[in-house]
């Protein structure tokens, strides 16, 4: 007898975690005891790193220790830069050379055999402080731009900044990002991070974890389309300026040919969150302050009218179904901001989940148990052998 099967493994609880807790009724993500609207907007990147890796918070010598080492690893070795010409030169994807690129770091693992949590906190360190290293060179290749050095001096998100376009970022555009960073660290078991887990529940290395974690977020069904989201407010204000119609009202119509048509509405419903993403509001109040100070408040103001619009709509036409605002829609508004390339949303997404991802293989580690499911079986019983001779 068959028993019952979890398709996707759906509200199957396979491990406990102190590392983030999301509540998809409540609307609430609370990442190691912080609420994320607390902890978000005011810390460090490096600051939430150090928390994930250790349960608290880090005092300011601490923290200095932990930014003078990841400064340390932010460059990367030739090996890898060479990996990555490689990879420009066919014009592969970011998340491909993301993927790539992180893989080679093992090439100058001191102890590759060695799989202590010393070891492997080094090599979490090692990953996450090479990361955007390795999307900023990528991306620099891919555009035929000579690859900027990391500067000692700046933060990790300051840094990915200065590596993308050769200039000192400006304060704003960091905290932005950097409030990003923290937003989307961890989340729960999502799928990028059960691959991670179940990899190293095999006791397989931190980097193929990593690595297979990154394969998992490529695929859109998880990394998402944040660009999209925004393609969407700029089609909804070039119809509104043809028109002569307003915002909600152009909205209003654009929902409902997307809708009509089968079309999906992107930025909007979430696999676990059955009300607004608190991730929305976080990165909402981030835009708002960052398109503020740089005078430009109407792109804003204009999101604001669309989703309100938006979610209306939906409710309208698919009752029940409570698709509300979910992280993509406010995380194409903060990278825009900043000028990011849509292709870098996600590889942006990865380079700040890899915290996460870290701190679930230490767990895993610690755990030491086997990730190892069953499935049901459909096919046929009873075959017999038939000689090739005999077959029709």
């Amino acid at each position: 007898m068959m028993s019952e099967i979890a398709r996707g493994l759906a509200g199957v609880v396979v491990t406990e975690t102190r590392l983030s807790r999301v509540d998809g009724e409540a609307g609430e993500l609370i990442i190691a005891g912080f609420p994320l609207e607390e902890l978000a907007p005011k810390a460090t990147f490096e600051e939430v790193l150090y928390l994930l890796w250790n349960d608290r918070l880090p005092n300011s010598k601490e923290l200095e220790g932990l930014q003078l080492e990841m400064a340390s690893f932010r460059s990367i070795p030739p090996a890898t830069v060479a990996i990555l010409q490689a990879a420009a030169q066919r014009k592969l994807s970011p998340m491909d050379a993301f993927r790539i690129g992180v893989d080679t770091l093992s090439l100058s693992d001191p102890n590759p055999s060695e799989n202590s949590r010393e070891a492997n906190e080094r090599r979490a360190v090692v990953i996450l402080a090479a990361a955007p290293t390795i999307v900023a060179t990528y991306w620099r290749l891919l555009n035929g731009q000579d690859p900027v050095d990391p500067d000692p001096n700046l933060s990790h998100t300051a840094n990915y900044l200065y590596m993308l376009n050769a200039e000192k970022p400006h304060p704003d555009a960091v905290r932005a990002v950097e409030t990003y960073l923290n937003t989307v660290v961890d989340h729960g078991m999502n799928a990028s991070t059960f691959s991670s887990r179940v990899i190293v529940s095999t006791q397989s290395d931190m980097f193929s974890g990593i690595v297979g974690a990154i394969g998992a977020l490529k695929g859109p069904l998880h990394g998402g389309a944040p660009g999209p989201a925004l393609d969407m407010v700029y089609d909804i204000r070039e119809r509104a300026n043809g028109s002569g119609r307003s915002i909600p009202e152009e909205a209003d119509a654009y929902v409902r040919d997307v809708v009509s048509s089968g079309g999906r509405i992107m930025g909007f419903g979430h696999r676990v969150y059955k009300v607004r993403d608190p991730r929305a509001d976080v990165l909402g109040a981030a835009a708002e302050k960052l398109f503020r100070e740089a005078g430009d408040a109407q792109l804003c103001e204009d999101a604001r009218a669309v989703e309100e619009v938006v979610v209306r709509v939906l409710e309208e036409l698919k009752p029940g179904r409570r698709l509300q605002t979910n992280v993509e829609f406010y995380t194409a508004l903060v990278l825009h901001g900043v000028g990011m390339p849509t292709d870098l949303f996600t590889p942006t997404f990865g380079i700040s989940r890899a915290g996460g991802w870290s701190a679930h293989i230490l767990e895993q580690y610690d755990e030491a148990v086997l990730i190892r499911p069953q499935s049901g079986y459909n096919g046929e019983l009873g075959r017999k052998w038939v000689p090739l001779s005999e077959r029709k």
